[in-house]
């Protein structure tokens, strides 16, 4: 009877040691996933094996043509006669900027690009309806990326103070008549939304925001749940230290939704009903929660960032009368309290 009973005691042990090893051995397995996970999406440096992904998507028919017409539209910009700027950040980051000022000009705009991509690319296309509806414009580098400063990318958390410098920039160096406008696709979106919820200079007149996700736990459960078919929740909690380890701040410290809350200034949000990448309830989602005054242009058939490729009438339209009504938006300033004679 002793020995069945040490048996089953010894059993159990055993059985436990296992049980215990397999939740060791897969605990380190998920870390090491979502280490490469984060790798990928906030390190400067693009693992080769993304790289080549890259390559072989942009081999195909009709999506090499677009990109073809896209890099076509950057060199261009990048050749177009204009001046490099610098300014140092909130944290001492180098910031580099691109500023094409236009004779005549009506308002300024702050462009903030996308993730791993580039100034020139994703604003190449759009730039001369831009330039032609008298807009000054500030091209910003975002940290992490090209000649910008900073090993990592912040998904919009660090980058709204870096959206914020440059709004100081622009108003420091440009007539104080001028409305300024703050633009972005993609993270460059999330990154003007966010910024949206600082206490702004009375000449920011409104943000434009193309293909903006929520925050950066919104984008990386969609990428791997949907894109990657792996259960976020097992990845979540690792990825959150591994982020705040890199860029010394909490993930989920704020958000679009957060900051929409409290924007005061107009805003028109944009986006594609076929994104694949960031999907168009994110839209939705941010559309929701903004309390300010807000415009909605949702385009058919468009995927991630191609909404002006895709019906550059509307884009346009909805941009123009966007500017037109806002520009010469006066602010609400509180009334100042009456004093007894």
């Amino acid at each position: 009877m002793e020995n069945n009973k040490n048996n089953n005691v010894r059993n159990i042990l055993i059985a436990s040691g296992v049980a215990a090893a397999t939740a060791i051995v897969a605990g380190a397995v998920h870390h090491i996933i979502a280490k490469s996970l984060m790798n990928v999406a906030v390190d400067r440096k693009e693992p080769k094996a993304m790289a080549k992904s890259k390559e072989k998507i942009m081999g195909s028919g009709e999506l090499s043509a677009i990109m073809g017409t896209v890099m076509d539209a950057a060199k261009k910009l990048e050749e177009t006669e204009h001046e490099t700027v610098e300014i140092e950040s909130f944290d001492s980051t180098r910031l580099v900027g691109h500023w094409f000022p236009c004779e005549g000009a009506k308002r300024v705009i702050v462009a903030m690009h996308g993730w791993r991509s580039a100034w020139s690319q994703d604003f190449g296309i759009i730039c001369d309806f831009w330039h032609r509806n008298g807009c000054s414009v500030l091209y910003a580098e975002q940290r992490g990326q090209g000649n910008s400063g900073g090993e990592y990318m912040g998904f919009g958390l660090l980058e709204r103070h870096d959206c914020l410098e440059w709004t100081k920039w622009v108003i420091e160096n440009t007539d104080d008549s001028l409305p300024v406008y703050l633009c972005g696709l993609s993270m460059g979106a999330t990154t003007v939304l966010m910024t949206s919820g600082f206490d702004l200079p009375e000449r920011v007149h409104g943000v434009m925001a193309d293909s903006a996700f929520t925050s950066p736990h919104g984008i990386w459960k969609h990428v791997v749940q949907d894109n990657l078919h792996l259960p976020y929740s097992i990845y979540s909690g690792a990825a959150s230290g591994i982020y705040k380890k890199k860029l010394k701040i909490d993930s989920k410290e704020y958000s679009c939704p957060e900051a929409l809350k409290s924007c005061s200034v107009p805003v028109l949000f944009i986006h594609g009903t076929d994104d694949s990448f960031v999907p168009v309830t994110h839209t939705y989602e941010n559309y929701k929660a903004c309390r300010s005054e807000k415009r909605l242009l949702v385009v058919p058939g468009a995927d991630h960032c191609l909404s002006y490729l895709v019906d550059r009438d509307s884009y346009e339209a909805v941009s123009l009368k966007f500017w037109n009504d806002f520009d010469e938006r006066i602010p609400v300033i509180e009334d100042e309290p009456e004093t007894a004679e």
